[in-house]
């Protein structure tokens, strides 16, 4: 299992520990943060690329340890773990009175789920936290990690952190059971501060990937990170050869140039000259990887045909720009992608356009609301400040976590 051992100086890596850590800024603090139990010896943080994973790491760092060295930052994109083993790593990093490694890129690194199960196995008081892509299947395609590991996922922002973010507020999450019984009084609450409805639609084109907050120009941004989970988080941990690139670029971007609906394999399939097993395939891992949403009628389930395919947030659907989508689908996003969080999302029967957690049928509504035809139990409304009865602003569901 251990390579041969060599001398291990971390001096370097403390450096840039410390460095990191004083720059690290964490605006609004990210409910994960407070879901995760920190008691557990081995912990893995899914998400996708650009949702803040790596500044996650960072500002647990920052809030619990400062620069004391009992815990220690490092990304093994670094060239030298190509020579020095993980184990060894962690064990001079334990000798030296460490406790607490934070562990960034861990698929970058051959034979990483082995060696973290001889960390976990043989140095009781080391706790080791890990990032990931939100395509590995830690416990399913990582036999080693089978009941040792705690597995979580950081999505990017909801529109409660954006906002808390941008109005300098503190809204609390709440539940969807919450919502339904009690929005109007949670939409009085709020409205006592701020106007959600203002700040909307800019979350709705930016607000769901920090680096928002960067002073480069996002759209070009998001066209790379989405580039880089094709070629990295895809191609690379599914081992697919680079020459299909292309086919699974073009495939994502005839379902995001297209309104959500029943996708036509076999006219997908001959699009990008390919089976239709294929195709069900590459859209199950644009799916793992966070770009797409899929959606299944009751009962049903992949390699099913879906009933819809959703880009997995709305910031994707503005990046593809020329690509003109009607504002009933993004407000359907929205809804989608903040429930999938937490509730399992079905396609929804007699105008209802979801069914929740296989009992709540809802109903998402741009425009004039037309009482005849809506038969949903429950109606999301964009353009509102606050509801009443079954009635709820579409915004509130952003507050989800």
């Amino acid at each position: 299992m251990q390579k041969e051992k060599k001398n291990i100086e971390l001096d370097a890596f403390f450096r840039t520990h410390k460095y990191l850590v004083e720059h690290t800024d964490a605006p609004v603090r990210r409910l994960l943060m407070d879901e995760i139990d920190w008691n557990q010896r081995l912990i893995g943080i899914k998400g996708s690329r650009g949702v803040g994973k790596t500044n996650f790491l960072l500002t647990y760092a920052k809030q619990n340890f400062g620069t004391d060295k009992s815990c220690l930052y490092v990304n093994l994109n670094n060239f030298y773990f190509t020579e020095i083993s993980l184990i060894d790593f962690a064990d001079k990093f334990r000798q030296q009175g460490g406790k607490v490694l934070l562990l960034d890129q861990i698929f970058k690194y051959p034979e990483w789920s082995k060696e973290l199960r001889y960390c976990y196995d043989h140095f009781p008081n080391l706790k080791i936290v890990f990032t990931g892509s939100s395509i590995m299947r830690l416990k399913e395609e990582n036999p080693d990690l089978q009941g040792c590991v705690t597995s979580y996922i950081l999505r990017g922002f909801s529109f409660r952190e954006f906002l808390n973010l941008m109005a300098k507020t503190s809204f609390p999450a709440y539940s969807l059971d919450d919502i339904l019984k009690n929005h109007e009084k949670i939409c009085n609450e709020i409205l006592k501060v701020i106007k959600p409805q203002s700040f909307f639609q800019d979350y709705l084109h930016h607000g769901f990937y920090p680096f928002f907050l960067e002073k480069r120009n996002y759209s070009e941004n998001l066209l790379k990170t989405i580039n880089i989970t094709l070629e990295i988080d895809i191609l690379l941990l599914k081992q697919i050869e680079l020459s299909y690139l292309p086919k699974i670029r073009k495939l994502l971007y005839m379902l995001a140039n297209n309104e959500p609906d029943t996708p036509n394999v076999s006219q997908l399939s001959a699009d990008i000259q390919t089976s239709r097993a294929t195709v069900m395939n590459y859209m199950k891992y644009l799916k793992e990887a966070r770009l797409l949403n899929i959606l299944y009628r009751k009962g049903d389930s992949s390699p099913k045909k879906p009933e819809k395919v959703y880009l997995q947030n709305t910031n994707l659907i503005y990046a593809f720009w020329p690509v003109q989508i009607a504002d009933q689908s993004i407000k359907e996003t929205f809804f989608y992608n903040s429930l999938i969080y937490k509730h399992t999302i079905n396609a929804g029967e007699k105008n209802a356009h979801f069914l929740i957690d296989e009992e709540k049928s809802f109903s998402i509504q741009t425009g004039t609301l037309d009482k005849k035809k809506c038969k949903a139990d429950f109606i999301a409304i964009d353009g509102i400040d606050k509801g009443e009865d079954n009635k709820i602003p579409l915004w509130l569901f952003g507050f989800l976590y």
